[in-house]
């Protein structure tokens, strides 16, 4: 359930003065431009301009063809989970092994067989949204617009600097795997009444984009606005996408990342229903456990990963904060089967390739993984495998699975995860695997991080997420020099 209760000091804003209403927020004027000369006048084999120009004006000027990509880093970050509504509680509670596992109380479930979930049971809307969209909106919009606006104010975007932002060279792409399935659910259960019973908002409300469109329209930017759904693999489908964005020269700073709020009955029921999910219903906080033998299945969680990316050279003009560079990354399919990763996991191994390849890393520089990793038997190993076909000779390599405490959380669980390697780099502290009390045989123990978090000197962290259909995603993150 949400709730509004007040705020500390640093984190309370008021909806109505930062980051919610433009009233006051000035957009920055475009430059005007310089005059140009009208067009040459040609007479008897001669060219005469309207007005002199130097020769050297008159030579057009060569680009270089070689010049240097545009660099993205991370500024800011924002998250709302299960065990943190912002990103520097919430990875302080990852190094802790602090699971967010509970049995389920957003709706009675007591006949399910799976009755657990990784659930927000309270999260303060005030100051971050009005109360008559909070009274309104799906929880997987209530996520991402407390997220994204956290995030902006942990990348020191306040007041001052949105007024001198230039916000056609804003962007947001924020993805979704189900969007507003809470919404939708309402919608269906009131036309099975009367057509008249049906809430004109059940449509806006549940299409995965609007959680982009409203942070636009609170904020302003005037750039891109769009979501991404890949499933499980939406969180970083979008960074990716965002970052292209960046790179290519069309936009200065992108909020980007997934959200979702998909514990809901039918959520639930239909998990259960492709024998997806946990049943350890007397164990909520041992139910995630990656890698483990004794795993028998996933827990959902719901929450927002938000990742403030930005050109370097605009990040630095400002004087932001940077955590980490974002290097790139690769998008893939396995083109195989809807739910069942490929056995040979020729899709992982050939999508973790190209993102080596094209962001110019090696395979020895790659210490870290966040892996997807969701605590399902047949999955966590294939995709264990195909990272050790990759990493099998770097003796540093570490990887854990977030998901081992707040659950899988669909499309916002590569944003969150990106959130947990980016504070890995920052912190140099890599959070615990809990419940891995009986490794897969398969496993090699040396790899995968113990029961307590551990110091690690990262050379470059690596978030992997994989999806319903054969999504495949690698990005790549370092520290910034």
């Amino acid at each position: 359930m949400l709730h509004s209760p007040n705020r500390s000091k640093n984190l309370e804003l008021s909806c109505n003065t930062t980051f919610g209403i433009r009233n006051g927020l000035s957009f920055l004027k475009p430059k005007q431009a310089a005059p140009r000369p009208s067009s040459a006048r040609i007479r008897n084999g001669r060219t005469k301009a309207v007005f002199a120009q130097s020769e050297k004006e008159l030579i057009p000027e060569k680009k270089d063809h070689h010049e240097k990509q545009r660099r993205v880093v991370v500024t800011g970050l924002g998250a709302v989970t299960p065990i943190g509504d912002d990103a520097h509680s919430f990875y302080s509670n990852l190094l802790q092994g602090i699971s967010g596992v509970t049995e389920i109380e957003g709706f009675d479930c007591s006949d399910f067989p799976t009755r657990i979930a990784a659930e927000i049971k309270s999260l303060s809307t005030e100051g971050w949204v009005s109360p008559k969209l909070a009274r309104r909106l799906d929880k997987f919009m209530i996520f991402a617009l407390i997220a994204g606006k956290k995030a902006l104010l942990d990348g020191g975007i306040t007041d001052e600097v949105m007024r001198e932002l230039d916000k056609a060279r804003c962007g947001i792409l924020v993805g979704s795997g189900l969007g507003g399935l809470r919404v939708l659910q309402e919608g269906l259960e009131a036309v099975r009444i009367s057509y008249r019973k049906m809430n004109p908002f059940s449509v806006p409300y549940s299409i995965t984009n609007m959680a982009s469109a409203l942070l636009a329209i609170e904020l302003g930017w005037m750039g891109p606005s769009y979501s991404i759904a890949a499933a499980c693999a939406t969180g970083n489908y979008c960074i990716l996408n965002a970052a292209n964005h960046i790179i290519k020269g069309d936009i200065d700073i992108m909020l980007c990342g997934g959200t979702e709020g998909s514990i809901t009955s039918a959520g639930v029921a239909g998990f259960m229903a492709s024998y997806a999910l946990s049943q350890r219903n007397s164990e909520p906080t041992k139910a995630s456990r990656p890698w483990d033998s004794d795993g028998d299945g996933f827990v959902m969680g719901e929450g927002c990963g938000v990742l403030v990316l930005e050109e370097l050279e605009h990040a630095k003009r400002r004087g932001a904060n940077i955590y980490a560079e974002f290097l790139g990354g690769s998008l893939n399919s396995d083109a195989y089967h809807i739910t069942e990763p490929h056995p040979e996991g020729v899709g992982v191994i050939s999508c973790i390739e190209k993102a080596l390849d094209r962001c110019g890393v090696a395979r020895e520089d790659v210490n870290y993984i966040n892996a997807h990793a969701t605590s399902t038997p047949v999955g966590d190993m294939r995709e264990y495998q195909a990272i050790m076909h990759c990493f099998s000779k770097n003796p540093e390599l570490k990887m854990n699975s977030t998901k081992s405490m707040i659950g899988h959380l669909l499309g916002a669980a590569g944003a969150v995860e990106a959130v947990a390697a980016v504070k890995a780099i920052q912190t140099g502290w890599i959070h615990p695997n809990i419940n891995l009390e009986n490794p897969d045989k398969e496993v090699d123990t040396k790899v995968l991080v113990g029961p307590r978090k551990e110091r690690l000197d990262i050379k470059v962290a690596m978030s992997t997420s994989f999806g319903f259909g054969g999504h495949n995603s690698s990005i790549l993150f370092a520290p910034y020099k």
